[in-house]
């Protein structure tokens, strides 16, 4: 294991002192260091995955989320983007005050340099999973287009971004891209108008590599476990075909 990559100690426990030397590791940038939940499959060993947050931080539903992962065989990694500005901040009532402090967190967060630490994230997941190579990302709402950016921006094997908001003004840069992408667009979402999400399948529908799918009636967050707007049916869908793209594309 490489310089970079050390336990990381300080924060709030996850279950216990003991689990939290192994569920959390702490990534260098330039810049600084930074933590990342680490979510490991029975077996120890397999595949990573960058799994990257919505606006509220690394909370109970994301961890969740690591831990299907994990139970599908992957190694899933979450960094703390936000860890410059509020560092472990998880959110988890979502009420009107958690909203606002998450979407002042959203409105001030630096696009480029979160591209950056998921790279730093990218080499860490290489360093550490003994015969695979491969790292795929992917992510939800915010976290979506930071997979979708981490894609065409970085070396990362495979993409998938679940709903990810703004997509529709980077998405030219898809162009030329060669490499597995996976995109999940919810048809009813209220933060990607029906213009938006055109756009985005105009691009990418005649990329090679790029697959869209797009869940009829469904709003934004429909894969968020215990979210307002979850969709029982849509999300095990877009699940099982995250994970079958994933295990194919990182093997």
């Amino acid at each position: 294991m490489r310089r970079h990559l050390a336990p990381a100690l300080a924060g709030r426990p996850e279950r216990s002192q003991r689990s939290l030397e192994i569920s959390w590791m702490q990534v260098t940038t330039e810049d600084g260091r930074f933590d990342a939940f680490i979510e490991r499959p029975a077996g120890g060993n397999g595949p990573a995955v960058v799994v990257v947050q919505e606006i509220f931080g690394i909370n109970e539903d994301l961890r969740a989320t690591c831990r299907e992962f994990a139970a599908q065989g992957f190694v899933a990694i979450s960094p703390d983007l936000f860890w410059r500005s509020a560092p472990r901040i998880e959110m988890n009532r979502l009420d009107g005050e958690e909203m606002q402090r998450a979407f002042a967190l959203y409105q001030s967060f630096d696009f480029d340099r979160g591209v950056r630490d998921i790279a730093a994230v990218v080499r860490a997941a290489r360093d550490m999973t003994p015969g695979h190579r491969k790292v795929g990302v992917t992510g939800f709402c915010m976290g979506g287009l930071m997979a979708f950016l981490a894609a065409v921006r970085t070396d990362v094997d495979a993409a998938v971004s679940y709903y990810g908001g703004r997509t529709e003004e980077f998405v030219n840069e898809a162009k030329g891209v060669r490499k597995p992408v996976l995109v999940h667009l919810a048809g009813s979402d209220e933060y990607m108008p029906g213009e938006a999400q055109a756009e985005i399948r105009t691009v990418l529908e005649h990329q090679p590599g790029f697959e869209v799918h797009v869940y009829p009636g469904c709003s934004h967050a429909f894969a968020r476990h215990k979210g307002e707007h979850y969709d029982k049916a849509a999300a095990e869908l877009a699940n099982r075909r995250t994970y079958a793209f994933l295990a194919k594309n990182l093997a």
